[in-house]
């Protein structure tokens, strides 16, 4: 396995993770907040707050595929690298808010790693080069004919 193929593989399962999470908090709200680490979480009216954590997990997951199918793969690496941020944040508000240190460091911190490392990797590959002569000129042009001059 090449190193792309590996790349796409680690970006893969990260959109279904984040979308299974996303699922999760919208199907189970409950046990999706003690399972994140917070020690209380809100219960009847206060539960809409799982839910749109639970949507936006599942927005986050649609753009990294998004990002995978249209092969934005430098785009998916700064997508990435920015959405590493999250579990950062969720690590710290787990922390702070008396939640076990083990969840804290060992699921959402490394996730944080995981999503970090990922981006890297996308930010570090190289672009193929092109042929050179008339195929690679051509390679290199828009597909849209309208665009073409």
């Amino acid at each position: 396995m090449n190193r792309k193929n590996f790349t796409t593989g680690l970006a893969f399962v990260g959109g279904l993770f984040i979308l299974f999470i996303g699922l999760r908090f919208l199907l189970a709200p409950q046990a999706s907040a003690a399972a994140f680490g917070v020690p209380t979480w809100p219960r009847e009216e206060g539960t809409a707050f799982l839910a749109v954590k639970g949507v936006r997990d599942i927005g986050t997951g649609l753009i990294l595929f998004a990002l995978l199918l249209t092969g934005h793969r430098k785009a998916l690496g700064w997508a990435m690298l920015a959405m590493a941020f999250i579990p950062v944040g969720d690590m710290v508000i787990v922390l702070s808010h008396g939640g076990p240190a083990g969840t804290a460091y060992g699921i959402h911190g490394l996730t944080a790693v995981g999503v970090a490392v990922t981006a890297g990797l996308l930010l570090g590959e190289r672009r193929a080069p092109t042929v050179a002569g008339s195929a690679g000129r051509e390679a290199s042009r828009p597909a849209d004919p309208a665009l073409k001059r």
